[in-house]
């Protein structure tokens, strides 16, 4: 049996780990409410962390690329950019992956082990995709709280009566 057919029979399995280890990552209380809580209206985070994961794991099986997993990793990173966690906490639950993996699928022989090679490497690709997408997301916070306070200064600025606003219809222009 390859290693795709192995990750797609256990897929489930696998599935599951992956969410339990990714739903720890967060405080106790919130990690117990996101396992709980089946109610998607409820509880939006752990299905999109759910639905994020079952995708990261259809693309891996099929090696899909890095666009693939860029597409499935960017609603569990844009949650995890608004939280706080450290760059390397909020994409750790990629690398458990491997782990993962390795525990459904033990002792596969030396054939495996060139097949893990490669699936070690498209995790590594997912992580790297994974730390790109965090730092996007991070960024555009910083420049929306940049703009904001801006406008805020400004603002208070105008309201005092310390800056007037140029008229664009001046003359000559």
């Amino acid at each position: 049996m390859s290693l795709t057919q192995s990750l797609a029979a256990k897929k489930q399995e696998i599935l599951k780990s992956w969410f339990q280890t990714t739903v720890d990552s967060y405080p106790a209380d919130t990690a117990r409410f996101l396992k709980g809580q089946k109610d998607p209206f409820a509880n939006p985070v752990g299905k999109a962390t759910y639905q994020s994961l079952d995708a990261l794991l259809d693309a891996l099986a099929t090696g899909a690329g890095r666009d693939a997993m860029a597409s499935a990793l960017d609603p569990i990173l844009r949650i995890r950019a608004v939280q706080t966690f450290t760059p390397s906490m909020a994409t750790s639950f990629v690398f458990s992956l491997k782990q993962i993996i390795r525990k459904h699928l033990p002792g596969r022989g030396s054939d495996a082990d060139l097949d893990m090679g490669g699936l070690d490497r498209q995790i590594d690709e997912m992580a790297m995709a994974a730390f790109d997408i965090y730092v996007a997301c991070r960024e555009k916070i910083y420049e929306l709280k940049a703009t904001e306070s801006r406008n805020q200064f400004f603002g208070s600025l105008k309201r005092a009566g310390l800056i007037v606003e140029a008229e664009a219809d001046g003359p000559g222009f």
